[in-house]
C-alpha cells in the first residue's frame, strides 16, 4: 500500500476537530504531521499543524505502517512512545530548525509533551538538557559557516540562531575559548 493510498482526504469537518481538539472524533479517524513524524488523536492539545502537512487515518495501525510515530501527549495507541524514539524526534526537529527561535514551551508543542517532561527524559537520555544541546548546534553550524563562507560574524549569528551579534560572540567564546573572528582568523593561518 503506497501512502496515498493508505490515508484519506483531510476534510474540512475534521480540521474544525483537530483545531478544536474535539474529543467526540477520536478514535473515528487519527490524523498525521509530515513534518514531525508524529500522529495524534482529534482531541490532542498539541499545537495546531499547518494544514498541508496532515495527513488521515482511520486506524493507528495505518499510521505506524507509514513510520509515524504515537504522540506522547495524546497516546493514540494507547501506549507511550519509548523515550529513545522521543528524544530522536526531538533531535531531529532542533537539527533542522536550529536557526529559529526555538524555546523549551516550542519544543514541547512541536514534540507532543509537556515541558517538564520533554527536559527531564531528554537529559536522562542525552545527558545534557534541550538548551545545551541546541547550543552545541548552533556553534558548531557557526564554524562551518566561518570556514565555508565570507558571511559576516553577526549574519552567521542570526544564520544560526542568535538575533544580537554580541550574544552570539559571547556564547561562541564561552563555548571554544575564542571568538568567532579568531577562529577564522586562526583555521586561515593553520591553512598557510
Amino acid at each position: 500500500m503506497t501512502r496515498t493510498q493508505a490515508s484519506e482526504f483531510l476534510t474540512d469537518e475534521q480540521w474544525q476537530a483537530i483545531i478544536h481538539n474535539d474529543a467526540s472524533y477520536d478514535d473515528t479517524f487519527f490524523y498525521a504531521v509530515k513534518s514531525t513524524g508524529i500522529f495524534c488523536r482529534p482531541s490532542c492539545k498539541s499545537k495546531v499543524p499547518n494544514r498541508d502537512n496532515v495527513r488521515i487515518f482511520r486506524e493507528a495501525q495505518q499510521a505506524i505502517r507509514e513510520e509515524y510515530r504515537p504522540c506522547k501527549r495524546c497516546k493514540p495507541t494507547g501506549e507511550r512512545l519509548p523515550d529513545k524514539e522521543w528524544v530522536a524526534v526531538m533531535t531531529e526537529y532542533m537539527d533542522k530548525n536550529y536557526g529559529k527561535s526555538l524555546s523549551l514551551n516550542n519544543l514541547a508543542d512541536e514534540c507532543h509533551g509537556s515541558p517538564y517532561h520533554l527536559h527531564r527524559t531528554f537529559k536522562k537520555m542525552m545527558h545534557m538538557t534541550p538548551a545545551e544541546y541546541l547550543m552545541n548546534i548552533r556553534i558548531g553550524k557557526a564554524k562551518q559557516y566561518l570556514l565555508g563562507t565570507g558571511m559576516s560574524v553577526s549574519d552567521i549569528g542570526v544564520t544560526v540562531g542568535f538575533p544580537h551579534a554580541s550574544y552570539f560572540i559571547a556564547q561562541f567564546k564561552k563555548k571554544t575559548g575564542i571568538t568567532p573572528a579568531e577562529y577564522r582568523r586562526q583555521s586561515y593561518e593553520d591553512q598557510e
